[in-house]
């Protein structure tokens, strides 16, 4: 009996290894790059300038502020040997000031973009995930998966382009049901 065990064995891995390479040759296989496929989308380009207009006002006192804050600190270089150390701690706490201020407004700003970004993205995932479903109805896919998760992927098996068109039929379907 332990003589057959042994060599039921090697014939399950021989049939095993025989017929592994015919069914892998009939799995179409592909990669995507999700973050990739929605910031190119024309959805995001509109999204992300629509953003960049809401928060143009915010970014340009940061900008001034910064500005500010560099031309203090260039006066106090310039004009070091002539100040008085009084007239130096009153210079370094202004530029601190405005230092803490730039940090400050920077970081909020991020904040909001951030949960702007959220706010007009969500639902976002519904509709990479009918892109691909199309595509895997459309090319026969067996298995996608994330780009990220393969060390190395060749461009025949990268459908980031093809979600990221599928994305914009899907946008230009919606704009025209807007109208």
């Amino acid at each position: 009996m332990h003589i057959k065990q042994p060599i039921l064995a090697i014939l399950a891995i021989s049939v095993l290894a025989l017929t592994t390479p015919v069914a892998l040759a009939e799995v179409k296989i592909a990669v995507v790059d999700v973050q990739t496929a929605i910031l190119q989308s024309e959805e995001a380009k509109r999204l992300m300038a629509q953003i960049q207009t809401e928060f143009k006002t915010k970014e340009d006192e940061i900008r001034a502020i910064q500005s500010e804050a560099a031309g203090m600190l260039e006066r106090a270089q310039k004009d070091a040997e002539v100040m008085t150390e009084s007239e130096k701690r009153k210079l370094q706490q202004q530029i601190e000031s405005k230092n803490n201020d730039f940090v400050y407004l920077r970081q909020k700003l991020q904040r909001e973009i951030e949960e702007r970004q959220k706010e007009l993205f969500t639902g976002i995932d519904a509709k990479v995930q009918k892109a691909i479903e199309d595509l895997v109805l459309e090319e026969d896919y067996d298995l996608i998966i994330p780009r990220q998760a393969a060390l190395y992927v060749g461009d025949l098996y990268n459908i980031t382009r093809k979600v990221t068109e599928g994305l914009n039929a899907i946008d230009a379907d919606a704009q025209k049901k807007k109208k």
